[in-house]
């Protein structure tokens, strides 16, 4: 089984907007799987969409990258992108890169959600 094929992604309604959860690592030989299912999602328009990261253990730049995209993607069309629930591991990726400073980052989806 190919790391792509360990990535699992389920998204959810909420009133107003997605949240989407990938279960597994994020790296290169994934990214692509997570991209097309963001940009699946983005192209509803969703008002909101959460990111629960919350079992994604492992994240490389590709990852980061792909949410990087995502993120320029809501702004332009005028949606929130939340990311929730960071592992420390993915977290500290983050922090060291500057972005936790461009991203908005909860703890939850519980506090994602009431943003």
């Amino acid at each position: 089984m190919s790391k792509a094929e360990e990535l699992e992604i389920h998204a959810q309604q909420i009133t107003d907007g997605v949240i989407l959860r990938p279960i597994g690592e994020i790296d290169l030989s994934c990214a692509a799987l997570l991209r097309q299912e963001l940009q699946e999602v983005q192209n509803q328009k969703p008002a909101r969409l959460v990111i629960d990261l919350g079992e994604v253990p492992y994240m490389d730049s590709s990852g980061v990258a792909t949410l990087v995209e995502a993120m320029q993607i809501a702004r332009r069309s005028g949606s929130r992108l939340i990311l929730s629930g960071m592992q420390e591991k993915v977290l500290s990726i983050f922090e060291i890169a500057r972005l936790d400073m461009v991203f908005t980052i909860v703890g939850s989806v519980e506090e994602a959600t009431a943003l």
